[in-house]
């Protein structure tokens, strides 16, 4: 693979630059280089400044809306976002749900759901997990009965991502008991607004509400808000979680958490010297540094074997386990560089929009340090990814 861009490809990195440098609004360029938790309409906002440039789902189809990029441009375009601070698109509708639509949706679903998703009008949450189903998903078992033209489903979903801030959830639920676990479930997209839908928080460890418990009682769902066949959510689910999984590699992200690192890297004093002059820490930090460049060579060449039409395979596990441990390092050496000062104080774990203790650069530290540690559990765990490399590619 060629990983030098050429001159038109050098052309389209100037015009994302020039266009992120100008459209992109200082308050939130802010809270990005300074690891301040966004709200939603900081989301919002953004994206709808991407929606109107036709540039927010780089990897849709064109006739879906997409931008027709190449793989090449998608990564430039990820890698500009990086540099210059921008938040990430949440992947709920945009890198998730949405291919699941257009490709197994019907003609409806797509004309519904697609431009509601390009347009962040329509936010997502996925409703996968169950107490006691997360990593072996197949062991669901949201109770789902058919009465004619809709579903009833009661249960509980857990660990559901912004459910809070949701209008819509895709979800697994179970319709049939027989034969495998993985042949009795159908693929759902259910309004967060339909009665009988319970919302409620789950404060993670960092402090923060990111996730929650949602229950369903004698929830209503039409079929016609089915993806595909009945039974067969199980074969829409591993395309999605592809996406996902490959997502979660998060190269972007970690190089603005590797940049922001090399700066407190250099504020922060040690015997008179920043510590970055420390050999100690400067090598570790060219260590995590050219782990992220490994990881993204092989995102690269995972890119370059879609755009050549070969399907996501198990390189999705690899990619999700070495992005996630990654990420997981590079908050632990922000909390090593800025040493007590990451210490979470009596009122409250999250200190992200509090006055700082100490330098500012120091507030975020320990929540980022923290919500990190779920990095190598969501999306199936790390240990359930290398099950599936060690089958897959190994043939063990």
């Amino acid at each position: 693979m060629d990983l030098a861009f050429s001159a038109t490809d050098l052309a389209f990195r100037d015009q994302v630059r020039a266009f992120i440098a100008e459209r992109l609004p200082g308050d939130i360029r802010a809270k990005v280089a300074g690891g301040v938790g966004l709200a939603k309409d900081d989301f919002v906002r953004w994206q709808r400044i991407l929606h109107a440039k036709g540039w927010i789902a780089p990897h849709w189809p064109v006739e879906q809306g997409g931008p027709g990029w190449s793989a090449t441009q998608r990564y430039i375009f990820d890698e500009e976002l990086a540099l210059g601070h921008a938040p990430y698109a949440i992947p709920f509708g945009l890198k998730m749900v949405g291919p699941v639509i257009y490709t197994f949706g019907t003609a409806a679903q797509k004309r519904h759901f697609l431009p509601r998703i390009l347009a962040s009008e329509d936010w997502w949450c996925q409703g996968y997990s169950e107490p006691g189903s997360g990593s072996d998903l197949a062991s669901l078992q949201m109770k789902t009965e058919r009465r004619g033209d809709h579903y009833r489903l009661n249960g509980t979903k857990t660990w559901t991502t912004y459910a809070h801030w949701a209008d819509w959830m895709f979800c697994l639920v179970r319709t049939s008991g027989a034969g495998k676990q993985q042949e009795g479930i159908s693929f759902l997209l259910l309004d967060m607004r339909t009665p009988g839908i319970e919302v409620k928080p789950i404060l993670t460890i960092d402090g923060q509400h990111h996730v929650n418990m949602v229950y369903f009682t004698d929830v209503r769902v039409p079929v016609e808000n089915r993806i595909g066949e009945e039974n067969k959510g199980w074969t829409y689910a591993k395309f999605l979680l592809g996406f996902e999984r490959t997502d979660i590699a998060d190269v972007g992200p970690s190089k603005q958490r590797l940049a922001r690192l090399k700066a407190i890297a250099r504020a922060e004093m040690v015997a008179g010297r920043p510590l970055l002059a420390d050999d100690d820490f400067a090598a570790k930090l060219a260590d995590i540094e050219i782990q992220l460049l490994a990881l993204e060579t092989t995102s690269l060449r995972h890119l370059a074997a879609e755009a050549a039409g070969k399907p996501i395979g198990p390189e999705a596990s690899l990619l999700k386990i070495r992005g996630s441990e990654i990420r997981q390092r590079l908050t632990e050496l922000a909390v090593e560089a800025v040493g007590y000062y990451a210490l979470p104080m009596p009122e409250g774990l999250d200190r992200r929009n509090e006055p700082p203790i100490g330098p500012e650069h120091a507030a975020p530290a320990m929540p980022d340090y923290l919500f990190s540690r779920a990095a190598s559990i969501y999306g199936g765990s790390n240990e359930i990814q290398k099950n599936i490399i060690a089958k897959m590619v190994l043939g063990l």
